[in-house]
Formats: structure tokens, sequence, C-alpha cells
């Protein structure tokens, strides 16, 4: 089997990180290695990527008070070339998600409290902004929530609404995009989770009528399940660890089969793996990262690729595939100030 290529977002001295922006490395499917390549792209804390569903690019938020994007053209062994750089109309843009049909791209402004829609050419370049979308209200947390701060958007796989996820107001935003104008229409009402959750980050399951919400300011995983309309009905929480102490939720993600939930934990720095076989997640166990504030994690085939921001390392682990449960593999790969793995 040949190597794939994965990209490495961070952030730099822009954000008081320690990267240069955008790394490579050659990841062996079979035993899941990573080789360091070195840095492909120098921008400004690229603190999250993504790729476009079909063509060979690369988006990237750069996080800062005035909000940009990024595009870059892949090459074969991972280099970027770079395609354009766009404002987002929001400070601190912190996740970006591209359309299915690949004709739009979705960023959330963290400092914005926003939703910005840029139109993507046929080769992928982003055009000027077609849509900025900014969110109103505030959270019972003074210091996390005294305004709106977007953290996430999803869109739907079918012909479901694009999901906006806003830590500062406890809403999970719904909205359908108009494809000619490239505006979102919202859908009322908006899904209020429990006053100060901090929803940050939602994973969708295959059968794409559940998700879960990681609450980052409350330490729980909420359950959500939708309705054909699109509406989403809250099925319950529950702890997103089992360690004392302080807990900080980052990353949610399912497993490809659909069997397990994933979780990652900063403060205690564990990665909690649930299952999904009924009502709401079970924990099934909690596994140590190494460091202490796994901020995002990817999974793909056999391998969960976990990026520890402050401990300036990428880890490798081994899904096992009848229990779920990740095993550290071999040593960490170091790299500055991680904050997103993308195979």
């Amino acid at each position: 089997m040949t190597n794939a290529i994965v990209h490495i977002g961070g952030y730099t001295a822009a954000s008081a990180g320690r990267g240069a922006g955008i790394v490579a490395a050659r990841r062996d499917p079979d035993s899941g290695e990573l080789t360091p390549l070195g840095t492909v792209a120098v921008t400004d804390s690229p603190s999250f990527l993504v790729r476009h569903p079909v063509l060979p690019v690369l988006y990237a938020v750069n996080e800062l008070p005035a909000g940009r994007i990024s595009a870059f053209r892949v090459g074969r062994d991972g280099e970027l070339t770079a395609l354009g750089v766009r404002p987002t109309g929001g400070a601190d843009p912190c996740h970006l998600a591209v359309a299915p049909d690949g004709r739009h791209l979705f960023v959330a402004n963290y400092g914005g409290g926003s939703v910005a829609v840029l139109p993507l050419d046929a080769q992928g370049v982003p055009a000027e902004r077609s849509d900025l979308v900014v969110h109103q209200g505030h959270g019972p947390d003074p210091e996390r929530q005294e305004g709106a701060h977007c953290h996430m958007v999803s869109p739907d796989p079918g012909a479901g609404p694009l999901l906006a996820v806003d830590l500062g107001t406890d809403s999970i935003y719904r909205y359908d995009l108009d494809a000619d104008s490239g505006r979102l229409v919202p859908r009322a009402p908006r899904v209020r989770t429990v006053a100060g959750t901090g929803p940050r980050h939602l994973a969708r399951h295959p059968d794409g009528r559940r998700c879960w919400v990681a609450g980052e300011l409350d330490a729980t995983v909420t359950a959500y399940e939708s309705t054909p309309e699109g509406a989403l009905h809250q099925r319950g929480r529950v702890d997103a660890s089992g360690r004392a102490g302080h807990v900080q939720p980052s990353e949610i993600a399912v497993g490809p089969d659909g069997r397990f939930l994933y979780v990652g934990n900063r403060g205690v720095g564990t990665v909690s793996v649930f299952a999904v076989d009924g009502g709401l997640p079970r924990l099934v166990a909690e596994v140590d990262t190494g460091g202490e504030w796994p901020r995002h994690f990817v999974l793909t085939g056999a391998h969960l690729y976990l990026a520890d921001e402050r401990a300036d390392m990428v880890r490798v682990f081994r899904v096992d595939p009848g229990s779920g449960v990740p095993e550290p593999v071999g040593e960490p790969v170091p790299v500055p100030s991680p904050t997103c793995v993308l195979p």
C-alpha cells in the first residue's frame, strides 16, 4: 500500500504559538507511522484545515483578529501552492467546511460570532463572501459567553440544513443555503442547549439521524436525533469524562462503522470512548493521550491521530476494531503548537 500525506495546522507567533504554518507528514497506512516533511506553507495561525471533496485543494482558517481563509493547491507529495486569501468578515475564524457539492465554503468566526459563506469556482478558488450571518445573544458564563462565539459549521451530507454550533449563545443554528445567491436562509427556531453548556463541536452519525455535541464549558456530551424535517430533539446528556479535575472537551467524532463515539478531553489529557448502541452514549474506555491538551484528533483507516497543542506533538493510536479502544503506537511526532490533523 502506498504512503499517504497528512497536513497539520497549528498556531504561529501571530497567536503566541510556536509553529510556522502548515506542516506535512507522510503516513504509512499499515503501521500508522508519520514521517514529518516540514512546513509546506508559511501562513499565520492555520488552526483548522479542510479539503475540497473532489479537487486537490486545501483550505485553512487564519485565526486572527482580522480573520482570513487561505486556499492552496495540493501537490502529490503534499506541497502546497497558494491559490488565494479572502477575509472572513469576522474575528478569529476557528472552523470551516466545504459544501458537499464543492461550490461553497462555510466559515465559523469565533470572535465575530458569525458564519461566512464564500463561493468556490470550478478550480476550488474562493471568491468574495456572498453572505455573513451574525449571531446575537450571550450565555451565563460572563467570561466565555459574553457574546456569540460560533465554533463549528457542519453541512449535512444529504439535503438537510447546515448546522452552526455557537458556544457563546448555547445554541445550534440551522440554515438552508440558497445556492444561486450564496446566502443562508435561517430555519427557526434555533436549537438551544442547556444554559452554560458552551457547545463546541458536533459529530454526525452515518445513519443521518443522530448527532452528539461536545459541551466545552460543562464537560458534557449531548445526544440529539433529527426528524425528517431537520429538527433536532435532545435525547439526554452524559459526562464527557470519568476523570476528576478540570475537563474541557475539544474534538468529538464517530468511528467509521458508527459503533463508537470519541471525545478529546483537555485538562485531564484523555480520549473517551463511548458505545452508541443505545439511547445515550455509554462510556466503555478512557485512554490517556500522553499530554494534557488534546486539541483535535481524526480517525482514518485503522488509526487515530491526535494533536496535543501544548505538548507540541501528534500522537498515533491504533484503534482496536472490536472494542473501539485506541492504543498508542510508537513515539509522539514533534510538531509545534498543533491544533488540527487532516489526512
